[in-house]
This record gives C-alpha cells, sequence and structure tokens, in this order.
C-alpha cells in the first residue's frame, strides 16, 4: 500500500493523544497529500460530507506487534487493553489495541473544511486521535444511514471512558499560555486521564507534549492538577 498523505496534530508523542476519534471533539488536524496524490479533482465532491473516515498507519506498529507476541511468532493472539488497566488479556480482534497483525487504524473526524491550493488540497479536520506526522493509506466518506449504528453493543469496552474522567484544576494564569482556540481540546486530553492505566502513581509529576507546550500535571483523587506550562524550543 502507498501512504497518500499525512496529518499534522497537536499531538507530538504517543502520551496523550485522545484513545479514541471524538473524544476531543475539538482536537484540530490538517491533512496534507504526497505530491503524487496532491491533486484538487482527487477530492471533489468531498465538501458535501461531514465527517470522513481515515485508514492509517500505527506508528512502530509492527516492531509493537513483535515486541507483545509470544515465541518465535511476529504477533500475539491477545493483548491487555490499557483502559482494563493493562492486566486482563483479551483477543487482538475484540480490541483496537496497536499491537495486531497489521498496523492499520481506522478513525472518523469531522471534515471541517477543504481547502484547495496551488500544491494541492488541505483537508481541515476535527476530532482526530492520530499523532503528529502519521501516515494515512486512504480517506473514505462517511455515510450516516450505512455507517451509524444506534444500537451497537459496546462489548467490555461499555462505560469505560467518560466514567473516569477527571476533575481538572488548570490555574488561569497557566493556561492563559494556550491559545484560546486551543483550550478546550487540552482540557478534554486532561480530563480523559492521559496516564498509562496499569502505571499511575499519585506523587509523580507527568508531563504532555501539546502543540508547542510541555503541560506538566498531578493527578490526586481524582483530581488532576496542572502545575506548569512552558513553550517548548521554537
Amino acid at each position: 500500500m502507498q501512504v497518500i498523505a499525512h496529518i499534522h496534530t497537536d499531538f507530538p508523542q504517543k502520551f496523550g493523544i485522545p484513545r479514541q476519534s471524538g473524544i476531543a471533539p475539538d482536537a484540530q488536524g490538517v491533512i496534507v497529500f504526497e505530491p503524487e496524490f496532491a491533486v484538487n479533482d482527487a477530492v471533489r465532491g468531498l465538501e458535501g460530507f461531514s465527517h470522513v473516515w481515515l485508514i492509517w498507519r500505527f506508528e512502530n506498529g509492527e516492531e509493537a506487534a513483535g515486541a507483545d507476541a509470544v515465541g518465535a511468532t511476529a504477533w500475539s493472539p491477545t493483548v491487555r487493553p490499557p483502559r482494563l488497566g493493562g492486566h486482563k488479556r483479551l483477543g487482538v480482534f475484540a480490541t483496537r489495541s496497536p499491537y495486531r497483525p497489521n498496523p492499520l487504524g481506522l478513525s472518523c473526524v469531522r471534515l471541517e473544511r477543504v481547502e484547495l491550493t496551488d500544491a494541492g488540497p488541505l483537508l481541515h479536520v476535527r476530532g482526530a486521535d492520530l499523532r503528529d506526522g502519521t501516515a494515512i493509506y486512504d480517506i473514505k466518506p462517511y455515510l450516516p444511514y450505512t455507517d451509524s449504528h444506534p444500537e451497537a453493543e459496546s462489548g467490555f469496552a461499555k462505560g469505560v471512558q467518560t466514567d473516569r474522567w477527571l476533575q481538572v484544576d488548570f490555574p488561569q494564569e497557566l493556561l492563559a499560555h494556550i491559545p484560546a482556540e486551543k483550550q478546550s481540546t487540552l482540557l478534554d486530553v486532561l480530563r480523559q486521564d492521559p496516564r498509562p492505566a496499569f502505571a499511575k502513581d499519585s506523587t509523580k509529576a507527568y508531563a504532555l507534549a501539546f502543540a508547542t507546550w510541555d503541560v506538566k500535571f498531578t493527578v490526586t483523587e481524582g483530581v488532576l492538577t496542572v502545575v506548569d506550562v512552558q513553550e517548548r524550543n521554537k
């Protein structure tokens, strides 16, 4: 398969990336096509859709699958979902874990606008759960009449996300370092508790890379407190 595009987001590191698309609905992203596919005609008609599917590559997915393998096999039939604490094993095909035979991710994002330029189209999206620079293999329109299933069951994942969100104490003098248009995204990321579910330490200060800032925080008894915001080297 050929990489057709890359996405640019405010998540330069894996730590803190929303665990599913749409959890941070205001998270901004711009999809830039590779030169071979940077043809405005290739997105003709896409502007009429509100959402699109992205098929993308987990970074180091193949290496990760090998690292979690049993014996000499190239993949493991079971993984430890982090939202279940990272201790219970479930079938890899019953999870969205990046540790899988093929390092493919699938995300539904909101298409804000299609920008046509002399260098090719730019797709402005929101709600992406992709690291900055992630390679994209395909883009398809979301069709609500066939893609939406309100009656669907969530299996073991039912209720594991929003019922664990944290209260965020973000002092105003620190929040002021973040541009107003990015604050809601950062707050959503912090509320969902970016720490690994199996490695939480109330005495430790964690650092989250967000856009051009490093945000340091602690978590105690369900309250996440931001203690410092520093801008990284420009």
